[in-house]
């Protein structure tokens, strides 16, 4: 029988900031989003006192004082190089791994299934703690569906004390007769209705569910997971990360822009960065939409929203290119008078680079891939904006706000923890 697992970290930023400050645990603490804006994630001790995901920080900041709850901006550095970490404890535990998130994934676990898989993950979690502090959850299925599913249980009920097993029938029953079928992976709000006006209240009923009424329901999607749920496998777990559709920057402003070469420095940014991650990918881009607005909560204000989509010809990742068409979409958008409070770039019709379609006209390809190369190797040793475009600024007065972030605890020399012994 095949063994998936799904290894899940616990409470994942905000155990990312208690490996470095011990003075954080057992208190409650929540990680702003971009901006300080809302909470993103949540002690075990914030979520009892009521703070719910999404929570606007600015709105119940009066609670969070009263109560002691400690506010964290988010260290998006720190996050990913912990889960650098935390992949390579998992490593030894399992054949294959599936990134699904940044603080779960995916493990082929069936040629370890001869062992007990109970104290083999569990093994598996006392490295992944030892090496990075982080606690986990681990679920095990025949199916990904399964092992999502026993992950929630694993976290939920304590009776499983971390790690939850449906391949006997008998737990996979009692666990599918109590889980809501609305907390499924992939059954979505308008799914859950149309399956509890059919009297499917649980996950236990939705894998009951004759196959071709799950297609008529939901199309092949919800058909396939009523196949998972019966241990039917969809699809194995996948060693190669499935091509990207489309990648995103966009971030929220620190203080409001009100002048086109400061909008223009922060969209030069933006398509900087998107040229990193086509390039981190091997992707080129045929599409490149830029946007800006204003904040549509100040309806004092005046309102403004403006997006312009520029086809790249030839396709590209190259950031230069990226930033010129940016660029040229933001000038015919703008308009004087105007605060912006937020602006990005998308990136669509993406293909692998070896794959783009070439054209008669193309220069000295070579050289500039060359360049973009260097870009990336200078930034990604000496850290970000050590190498940048003029046009992108160096003050970057409109960065969002990030009062109390943590520092780069093991991306910065600098701020490397520093530990003094007495005798």
């Amino acid at each position: 029988m095949t063994a998936i697992g799904l290894i899940d970290c616990n409470n994942y930023y905000v155990s990312c900031e208690r490996a470095f400050d011990a003075s954080l645990v057992g208190v409650p603490v929540i990680v702003a989003s971009n901006n300080d804006g809302c909470a993103i994630a949540r002690s075990q001790e914030a979520k009892v006192l009521g703070v719910k995901m999404g929570d606007p920080v600015h709105l119940i900041r009066d609670r969070l004082t009263r109560h002691g709850v400690r506010v964290l901006s988010s260290n998006y550095t720190l996050y990913g190089d912990m889960q650098r970490r935390v992949l390579a404890a998992v490593d030894a535990f399992a054949s294959e791994i599936e990134i699904y998130s940044i603080d779960e994934c995916f493990v082929d676990l069936t040629p370890f299934e001869t062992r007990d898989l109970t104290a083999h993950v569990n093994g598996m979690r006392d490295q992944v703690r030892r090496w990075t502090t982080i606690p986990t959850c681990v679920g095990i299925g025949p199916t990904k569906t399964l092992a999502k599913l026993a992950n929630a249980a694993a976290k939920k009920n304590p009776l499983f004390d971390g790690v939850a097993d449906l391949r006997d029938p008998v737990i996979r029953a009692f666990v599918l007769d109590r889980f809501p079928v609305g907390d499924v992976w992939g059954i979505g709000r308008a799914t859950a209705a149309k399956l509890a006006a059919l009297g499917v209240a649980t996950a236990g009923q939705l894998r009951d569910l004759q196959m071709k009424q799950a297609r008529g329901l939901g199309t092949v999607v919800l058909e396939r997971l009523v196949a998972e749920l019966q241990g039917v496998a969809a699809a194995a777990v996948e060693a190669v990360e499935p091509q990207r559709r489309g990648m995103a920057v966009t971030r929220s402003f620190g203080t409001p822009v009100n002048d086109l070469d400061t909008l223009m420095g922060a969209v030069s940014q933006y398509a900087m960065r998107g040229g990193e991650k086509l390039r981190s990918h091997g992707l080129v881009a045929g599409q490149l939409t830029v946007f800006f607005h204003t904040n549509k909560h100040r309806r004092d204000l005046p309102q403004y929203q403006a997006s312009r989509r520029i086809s790249l010809y030839p396709m590209t990742a190259d950031s230069f290119e990226l930033i010129a068409a940016a660029r040229r979409g933001v000038e015919t958008a703008w308009r004087d008078g105007h605060a912006s409070t937020k602006a990005g770039i998308m990136l669509d019709d993406l293909v692998a680079a070896e794959l783009r379609p070439r054209t008669l006209f193309e220069g000295d390809g070579d050289r500039r891939e060359r360049l973009m190369t260097a870009i990336d190797a200078v930034n990604g040793r000496y850290g970000k904006f050590t190498m940048v475009p003029g046009s992108q600024g160096f003050k970057r007065d409109w960065r969002a706000r990030a009062d109390s972030m943590s520092p780069a605890w093991t991306t910065r020399l600098a701020e490397v923890p520093v530990i003094n012994a007495s005798r």
